[in-house]
């Protein structure tokens, strides 16, 4: 590995370190129980700004094939998610006025959680998902998937096997791909001449305003501003005609992207929205190396407030169990140093998980049931994008005074029936 790494967008040589997180296990990685007595391998949590694109991102340590192997995360058990999908997916059908004669691509598409509710509209779909065990349980459900990671050459392929794409979705993909050119000019192949991108992703902006340094860790890749991912595209003849923002995932965008050569779906309104999007950003700086300054303090700053709290509830006494095995989690954790003395265990709900240990850190991960057998005073919520739907799943915990911790962006304590 070269000694000065190079962005994986414009390949020029990376100079400017935003914010170094220590080492990191890959945040996907759980133990499973036969592999306890294997060491955890623990790679550099650095992140990156491109003086020449400003493009957000990583350097790679493994390669996809490595990290989605066996994959972890399934998007239905979250059903705030599933409302978002199902929402998402009526809209795209009224939108794009598809038919029965439409094709709907969805690359990583998980478990099937959105291309279901297409599906239900008669319209015909296909899922591109690499990890084969989140793939199966899609193929149970009737959704057709191909497992294989997404690029020009798989884009070839589909095209061949008549895959050309009215509507190509890919939500929190972008974020996951070391070969970014390949997978945006794949998406340029196999996308009909009138076809339409939709795509979700992180905003970067959000992350840095809010102290989202969690959502940082070696499954994510790149990290983008709308800027970024304009001038990306555009080097693969596509043009976004429209974009939304979205409170998923801490603050999500949704973009809307055709061949530069296509007017379909070109808009006053979405082309509005393109641009004053694009200024607002241009007055925060996002091309300027300033503005990706200062994160490191704010990181530290969570460390402290958060390690203070864990002790202080441990020296008074009181019982904190975790809630999620998310990756974020597990970068927080590990940034912090906080082990099984300070948090004994988390629940999560996919089975998947349950028997695991977090990965680096070593906490156990039991069924949500423990929670209400252990009765902790503090319930840790670590994946925080999630809190409103997880401080109403769990509202009994009032009936023996317990209450929610959330960590970022400042540590917060809530009582139970604060649900917002």
């Amino acid at each position: 590995m070269p000694d000065t790494p190079a962005c994986r967008f414009c390949h020029h040589p990376l100079h400017h370190l935003m914010v170094d997180l220590g080492q990191s296990p890959l945040a996907n990685s759980l133990i499973k129980p036969q592999a306890i007595h294997q060491p955890d391998l623990m790679y550099p949590l650095r992140v990156y700004v491109c003086e020449a694109c400003y493009l957000v991102q990583l350097e790679a340590f493994e390669p996809p094939d490595v990290i989605f192997a066996d994959y972890p995360y399934f998007s239905s058990y979250s059903s705030s998610w599933l409302t978002h999908a199902q929402q998402y997916a009526a809209m795209a059908v009224i939108r794009f006025q598809l038919t029965a004669n439409s094709q709907v691509v969805e690359l990583a598409s998980n478990d099937g959680y959105l291309l279901q509710y297409v599906q239900q509209h008669g319209i015909p779909v296909l899922g591109v998902e690499p990890a084969a065990n989140v793939a199966r349980v899609a193929q149970k459900k009737g959704i057709p998937t191909d497992v294989a990671f997404f690029g020009t050459q798989t884009a070839q392929r589909l095209l061949q096997e008549g895959h050309a794409a009215d509507v190509l979705i890919g939500n929190n993909v972008l974020a996951h791909v070391p070969d970014l050119n390949d997978f945006v000019a794949g998406m340029a192949q196999l996308l009909k001449p009138d076809g339409v991108i939709l795509m979700e992703f992180p905003h970067v902006v959000r992350l840095i305003a809010e102290n989202q340094f969690d959502t940082i860790y070696h499954e994510h890749f790149s990290y983008f501003s709308l800027t970024s991912v304009q001038r990306i595209f555009a080097h693969h003849g596509l043009q976004l005609v429209d974009v939304e923002a979205w409170p998923t995932h801490g603050g999500s965008l949704r973009i809307f992207a055709t061949h530069a050569h296509s007017h379909r779906w070109l808009s006053e309104a979405g082309t509005h929205h393109v641009e004053a999007l694009l200024q607002a950003e241009a007055a925060q700086g996002v091309q300027t190396l300033p503005y990706y300054t200062g994160l490191g303090k704010a990181v530290q700053q969570v460390k402290t407030a958060l390690v203070e709290f864990l002790t202080q509830a441990q020296a008074e006494g009181k019982r904190v169990a975790g809630y999620g095995a998310p990756a974020k989690g597990n970068t927080l954790l590990n940034y912090c140093g906080i082990g099984p003395a300070l948090l004994p265990f988390t629940v999560d709900k996919n089975p998947e998980k349950q028997g695991c240990l977090l990965p680096g850190v070593r906490i156990p991960v039991h069924a949500p049931a423990t929670l209400r057998e252990t009765r902790p005073d503090y319930v840790l919520i670590l994946p925080w994008n999630l809190k409103a739907e997880i401080m109403a799943d769990l509202a009994d915990i009032e009936s023996w005074g317990g209450q929610f911790v959330v960590p970022i962006p400042t540590l917060e304590v809530f009582s139970p029936h604060a649900t917002n």
